[in-house]
């Protein structure tokens, strides 16, 4: 398995299912409380619906340029700090919606062997409290951005079913649904 082919398909699988998740949420709920979702929170001390998807976007815009060798673009500078931000400021989820298409462009936009030929490589990833992780590019890959996207990810999808919006293990694997043996689906 190379880089790419773990990185981009599971980054564009799983935000176009958080996609679909608001899309639920829009259905199912009146229009002001699908918006209101934004602001829902898990505990007090933790980030909002809005910076859960954003977060999790950024994993997957840092992951392309980090492990291309590349310098981070303003952009995303200015997704991070509407991250953290979105306390105060959450959006719409119109604006959500468009920060999952942006990032799935950015990995839609690259060739099939993009990421690859990075392994080995040494990443100095640097955190915000001054801490530095020395790694590979196959460790950051697997213990950083992965973990890390599947953390705002599933604490996305909590703040969702915790405000009552009906989703279930079937909105969480929607992409495994084309693999399903033929004669083999449950019935009912």
């Amino acid at each position: 398995m190379t880089l790419t082919s773990l990185i981009v398909p599971t980054f564009s699988q799983m935000l176009g299912t958080l996609s679909g998740w608001l899309d639920k949420a829009q259905t199912q709920l009146p229009a002001a409380d699908a918006e209101a979702l934004l602001s829902a929170r898990l505990a007090p001390d933790m980030y909002p619906l809005a910076t859960q998807i954003r977060f999790a976007c950024v994993q997957a815009h840092e992951a392309v340029y980090r492990l291309q060798g590349k310098a981070f673009p303003a952009a995303l500078d200015g997704l991070l700090n509407e991250g953290r931000e979105a306390g105060e400021r959450p959006g719409s989820i119109a604006d959500a919606k468009a920060r999952i298409g942006e990032a799935l462009a950015l990995l839609q936009s690259l060739s099939a062997d993009a990421l690859d030929g990075a392994e080995g490589t040494a990443i100095a990833h640097a955190l915000p409290n001054g801490m530095i992780l020395d790694l590979t590019a196959e460790q950051y890959a697997r213990d950083w951005a992965l973990s890390q996207f599947y953390f705002h990810l599933m604490t996305a999808y909590a703040i969702l079913r915790a405000q009552g919006v009906a989703l279930g293990k079937g909105d969480y694997v929607a992409h495994m649904f084309g693999h399903i043996r033929p004669g083999t689906m449950p019935a009912g």
